[in-house]
This record gives C-alpha cells, sequence and structure tokens, in this order.
C-alpha cells in the first residue's frame, strides 16, 4: 500500500486544518476523534442539567388552580352536610345547619370581632415561630455537624417533636401561671424540635464534596454554615420550617384552650373554648372553620411561593 507523505496529507484541500500541522502535534485530536464525541455529550448534559426556561403559567391560570379545585372541595363538603342534616341522623345540637353556622360566623365579622381573635391567635404564633426558628437553626447545625450533640440530643428532639403539645400546657401553668409567658413556653416546645429536625435532614441530605470545597478555599465553620450548609439544605430546611409553623399553630390552640384568663384576651383557641362552654355548636364548627382558614392562608401565602421560587432557584420546578 503506498504511503502518503506529509505535503500529500497537507495539500489534501479536503483535510481541515491540513495534515502537517495534526502530524506535527500529536496531541491535537484528529477530526472526528472520539474526543468530539465526548465533548459532544457533555454538552448536551450541561444543557439537560441547566434549569428550564421560564415557562411559568399566567396568572389566570395559577389563580384557577390555586383557588377553584379548594372551592369546589368546600362545596361538595356543604352539600354533603346538608344533606346530613336534612336527613336528621344526629339532633340539632350535634349537628346543626350550615345555614345556622354562617349566621354564627356572619355575625362575629360583622361586628369586627373576628379580627381581634384572628390578631390575638396570628400574632402570638409568628412571635413564637420567629423565637423557635432563632433557637431552632443553631440547634440544627450543631446537631447536624457535632457527633456527641447528636448521639445525646438527637433522639430528644425527635421525642420532643411526637410529643403532643397539650402535655405541655398544664406544667407552663405552673410554672409561669396563666400569661403570655406560658403560651410562648409552649408554643416554642412545638415548634423548635420540628425546625431543628429539618435542617439536620437537610444537611444529611447534602454532597459531602460540597464541605470539602469550603474547607479547601479557607471557610471557617460560621463561613461554612453561612454560605455552604444553609443555603444547601434549604429545600430540606424550607419543609422542616412548614412543619415546624404547623405545631406552632397547633400548640398556640392547645395552650389557648387551657390557659384562659381576661388579661390573655380572646384568641381562636379561648373562642372556641366558648363555644363549647355554651353548648353551642354553631360557635365550635365556626371557631374550627376559622382556624383552617387561618392555617391554610398561611401555607397559601408564605410558603407555598416560598417553596417555589426556592425550587424553581435550582431548576427542579416548572410546575404551578
Amino acid at each position: 500500500m503506498p504511503q502518503l507523505d506529509s505535503a500529500a496529507w497537507g495539500s489534501n484541500p479536503q483535510t481541515p486544518g491540513g495534515g502537517a500541522a495534526w502530524r506535527s502535534n500529536p496531541q491535537t485530536p484528529a477530526p472526528g476523534a472520539p474526543e468530539d464525541e465526548l465533548d459532544a455529550v457533555g454538552a448536551g448534559l450541561d444543557s439537560l442539567d441547566a434549569p428550564a426556561g421560564d415557562r411559568r403559567p399566567s396568572f389566570w391560570k395559577r389563580f384557577a388552580w390555586g383557588v377553584l379545585p379548594p372551592l369546589g372541595a368546600l362545596a361538595l363538603l356543604i352539600v354533603i352536610w346538608q344533606i346530613l342534616w336534612a336527613a336528621a341522623f344526629w339532633p340539632e345540637a350535634q349537628l346543626p345547619a350550615p345555614l345556622a353556622v354562617w349566621n354564627e360566623f356572619w355575625g362575629i365579622v360583622a361586628d369586627g370581632q373576628v379580627f381581634g381573635f384572628v390578631w390575638t391567635s396570628v400574632h402570638r404564633a409568628a412571635l413564637g415561630f420567629l423565637a423557635g426558628v432563632l433557637i431552632g437553626t443553631p440547634l440544627g447545625l450543631v446537631v447536624a455537624k457535632i457527633r456527641v450533640v447528636r448521639a445525646a440530643i438527637g433522639p430528644l428532639l425527635t421525642g420532643l417533636q411526637s410529643l403532643p403539645s397539650v402535655a405541655w400546657v398544664p406544667a407552663a401553668i405552673l410554672w409561669f401561671g396563666i400569661n403570655d409567658a406560658a403560651i410562648y413556653f409552649v408554643v416554642l416546645l412545638g415548634s423548635v424540635p420540628s425546625i431543628a429536625n429539618g435542617l439536620v435532614s437537610g444537611i444529611d441530605q447534602i454532597p459531602p464534596i460540597l464541605p470539602r470545597v469550603g474547607q479547601v478555599m479557607g471557610a471557617n465553620r460560621l463561613s461554612s454554615a453561612r454560605y455552604i450548609l444553609l443555603p444547601a439544605a434549604l429545600p430540606g430546611f424550607l419543609a422542616g420550617l412548614k412543619q415546624g409553623w404547623a405545631f406552632s399553630w397547633r400548640s398556640l390552640m392547645a395552650a389557648e384552650l387551657i390557659a384562659l384568663s381576661p388579661q390573655l384576651g380572646v384568641g381562636l383557641g379561648a373562642y372556641l373554648n366558648q363555644g363549647s362552654s355554651f353548648n353551642s355548636m354553631e360557635t365550635v364548627i365556626a371557631a374550627i372553620f376559622l382556624i383552617l382558614l387561618v392555617g391554610v392562608g398561611i401555607e397559601l401565602a408564605v410558603f407555598r411561593p416560598l417553596e417555589r421560587a426556592v425550587l424553581r432557584a435550582r431548576g427542579l420546578t416548572s410546575s404551578l
């Protein structure tokens, strides 16, 4: 077989770049070499890893998906309720008509009492939750990163998280009296374990390479926690915050139901207790509806947009 010299190879106009240059630099991959194919595959994988384009639905579509299904479920519940009431399976004192509950609810709205009930409870829950975040966040960091602390109090946090908050109310009353301190104590014990455990779970899911990169770049413990651990653990931490708020709200209702005093004002829990004391099922159901409405409202107005923003920033979702 005849051999082609370098001049002949370089003079071939169909050979890009010239064969002489390729022979003189053996590290330069030949056209069509496997390195070019690997580069193309890598570019394709990079494009798959990149976040998808902004395909956010329109406002009306998001409004329809966010409002119409809950309203439909509520309407179905009211229809079933009306049918059961009309069938008279239970006496009126146990199952009042939906219209009677509506009249009770509209009565406290018309005279403005509902705003005082909601404000009294919501501002307590918000302050207690913020205090829980300030305590639970560093506690979660310490438990997640220090092995002996995790072995010592990790199971205790899990146990406190599963303990019903109402169990702390009698002890809080005996320790602090019937005042705001007792209520905030119960709220803190309900929220702090959930927030700390959520952060621990989020840190456990961080790839080990990220903290190592921070150490190589000279980050100390505080900088690593601020710039690496907390941002990387944010999705899991956000789930812990949602659960912490839920436990704060539940703990507050338990405390307001039991710790009754004129100096504490009337929150939603005290309003529910009034309905029970006066054997008014309409008041009880109206109070339950208000408690549920506030919980759903906080979820839709605060946590769901925050969760969507976090997931969208990481390219994890483009849904509603």
